[in-house]
């Protein structure tokens, strides 16, 4: 299930954005609140790659530029294809530069042109923006993911899996015509209709958070907890909005229901450390 694949792969990196680099949830209540007013770069593809090849040795800038000049004469769809496969896993395997790998494994996708590919393409981003840290830089990622669920509903108007992460891309500051709440209008749609889907019910819990919602945040993750007892995304978040909604004694056992599944000491001590401040 994609939506249980999205969900597990971003636990780790959710646990150590929240204890590591400060909270990820507001305090205030109501609306998502603005943003400060600063001037985020304007962020392309191109830009991106520009940066990652200054930060290569000249071996590996070889090896890229090789691999970008394959294309010749003939079949030039699969020609693409094998050529999107090489630099992406190149990029992913040996320089552990996970932008190019995501750009080019969507690149692939979308000449490929199926559903279960562009799906997954777009999953993994919404997955890997989690650990990003750079407001415009996760906007940018939510918006190529977004690109691609619009591709994954044109081919296929009734997948779940992608509605609710169409919507979850305005949740992770995707921009467009379409306007925030219409992103929670679609996951609540699927709720609605099957309120067995976890990736549903985590996103609302997860978008209820945002805007300051903690009663239906507490609502959603309970029941993403109950179905998913090791969802430690789902645990920590519910813990967290417990604690925001000074539900102290809820907010404690489920830092320490978290606390069980995780094995890193700098994360135990963070945990124990969090426990210990609630008043």
């Amino acid at each position: 299930m994609k939506q249980q694949i999205f969900i597990i792969t971003g636990s780790i990196a959710l646990l150590f954005s929240l204890f590591f680099f400060g909270r990820t949830i507001p305090h205030s209540k109501g609306t998502i609140p603005a943003e400060k007013e600063t001037v985020n770069p304007v962020i392309t593809f191109d830009l991106l790659l520009e940066k990652a090849k200054q930060l290569v040795d000249k071996q590996q800038l070889t090896k890229i530029i090789t691999l970008e000049n394959t294309i010749s004469r003939g079949d030039l769809k699969n020609q693409k294809l094998q050529q999107y496969e090489a630099l992406s896993l190149y990029w992913k395997d040996s320089i552990q530069n996970r932008i190019p790998y995501l750009f080019y494994q969507s690149e692939k996708a979308k000449l490929e042109n199926s559903e279960k590919s562009l799906n997954f393409a777009a999953q993994t981003y919404l997955s890997e923006l989690q650990s990003e840290q750079e407001p415009s830089m996760k906007s940018w990622m939510a918006n190529q993911a977004k690109e691609l669920f619009d591709l994954v509903l044109a081919i296929n108007p009734g997948n779940d899996s992608a509605k609710v992460g169409w919507g979850s891309t305005f949740i992770f500051g995707a921009s467009g015509t379409s306007s925030p709440m219409e992103g929670i209008l679609k996951i609540r749609e699927v709720a609605q209709k099957d309120s067995t889907n976890m990736y549903a019910q985590f996103m609302l819990g997860y978008g209820g958070m945002l805007t300051g919602q903690f009663d239906k945040a507490i609502d959603r993750l309970n029941r993403v907890v109950k179905s998913q007892p090791a969802n430690l995304e789902a645990i920590f978040l519910l813990a967290e909005a417990y604690e925001r909604s000074n539900q102290t004694a809820d907010a404690k056992k489920w830092y320490l229901k978290g606390k069980i599944f995780v094995t890193n000491p700098e994360l135990i001590k963070a945990i124990d450390e969090k426990i210990k401040n609630l008043n």
